[in-house]
């Protein structure tokens, strides 16, 4: 059984004197454990699917079960992690991962333990009373990371997560994330513009068409190099297979 089914998924919005149709019947499950990339044309509903599986959004039409549930009584377990790292520069690196365990009223002395073993495990430890200001980017977007694994949740909804970082800090930050999720055993959604991440970092990648989106390519991603790390397939023969074969595809939905 799949742990997220999206069924006849579709959204309109509305306006005094139009409709427009962003996103029309989409269907597709993912597993638990897996990582699925969305790509698709600018303007295609890539983010707005996101926040339909969030639940920032309501559908027009068709359900998202979780777990043999509707994802509505579900929302708990799902994180969310932005373009931005939006952390608070008045706060110390410990409190802004603390901060949305007390937000939730979730601080137990299990879950605070919990957040300073991810502080520690993943080299942010000796940073815990610095500023954001005082981190560099990619530093940055993995306390981001970690104030979301705090809440543990299930399944990471990832918008652009790297967009904001400059080409070489991406490419190492993409590793250190892929890994997190990995050992944390978490399924993730990534939305991305960058077809080269998306089949770096995925086990499937999911093409839509510009909008009313619908579903053009779901591809497993697959390399002979199970542990090959992002910034390793990219090196390796499978990964131009696969980008050619994306790339048509993203070129065929732009005409």
């Amino acid at each position: 059984m799949s742990l997220i089914e999206i069924s006849d998924i579709s959204l309109t919005y509305y306006s005094l004197k139009s409709e427009t149709k962003a996103i029309d019947n989409l269907n597709f499950s993912i597993e638990k454990g897996e990582f699925v990339s969305i790509i698709g044309p600018s303007g295609c509903g890539k983010s707005t699917l996101l926040n339909i599986i969030s639940g920032l959004l309501k559908p027009t039409g068709g359900r998202i079960i979780y777990n043999d549930k509707d994802i509505k009584n579900r929302l708990d377990k799902m994180g969310y992690m932005f373009q931005k790292d939006y952390l608070f520069e008045w706060l110390s690196v410990k409190s802004n991962i603390m901060l949305g365990l007390k937000i939730k009223k979730l601080a137990t002395e299990e879950n605070i333990k919990r957040a300073e073993i991810l502080l520690e495990n993943y080299q942010l430890g000796r940073f815990k009373n610095h500023k954001p200001g005082e981190l560099s980017g990619g530093m940055r977007q993995r306390v981001a990371l970690i104030r979301t694994l705090a809440l543990n949740p299930d399944v990471l909804l990832l918008d652009e997560p790297f967009s904001a970082l400059d080409y070489q800090t991406r490419l190492k930050v993409c590793d250190d994330v892929k890994e997190i999720i990995k050992k944390e055993n978490k399924t993730a959604i990534m939305v991305t513009h960058d077809l080269g991440e998306a089949i770096a970092t995925s086990d499937r990648v999911i093409v839509l068409t510009k909008r009313p989106a619908v579903i053009k390519l779901d591809v497993k991603i697959n390399f002979n190099n199970k542990e090959a790390t992002p910034f390793q397939r990219r090196k390796e023969p499978e990964f131009n297979e696969y980008f050619n074969l994306l790339w048509k595809e993203l070129d065929i939905v732009n005409e």
